[in-house]
């Protein structure tokens, strides 16, 4: 979410940046036989609220994006952010629902387990 963008990603990069990749690989694509699927992940546990996913769930359909999953963010080590909340997995399946069903994504993966790469074979 943007607002925690500085606070947990490499300084170099950030909210506008991300989209602007992502709506350039979906722009990349239009002259291709078979378009291609656009994919991001957010990791969850960090302070983020349910509007503020809400709103970026939007902007990365705004954006092109086809397919998000939902992890719960696990501090690898002290030196890392700490964990704020361990998110429910009720909440995950919620967040899937709403990803598919009002936000219009082709496919979501949402659960305290999933990462970036998950099912990505499929």
């Amino acid at each position: 979410v943007e607002r925690l963008q500085a606070r947990v990603r490499d300084p170099r990069a950030n909210y506008a940046q991300s989209l602007m990749q992502l709506r350039r690989a979906k722009a990349a694509s239009v002259d291709a036989p078979s378009p291609i699927l656009t994919k991001t992940s957010l990791m969850l546990g960090l302070g983020e609220t349910r509007d503020e996913l809400r709103r970026t769930m939007a902007d990365l359909r705004a954006n092109g994006v086809d397919v998000v999953t939902f992890g719960q963010y696990l501090r690898p080590t002290e030196k890392h952010l700490s964990v704020v909340e361990y998110v429910h997995p009720d909440v995950f399946e919620e967040l899937r629902e709403e990803a598919v069903s009002e936000f219009g994504f082709e496919y979501c993966a949402s659960g305290p387990m999933v990462r970036s790469s998950y099912k990505a074979g499929e």
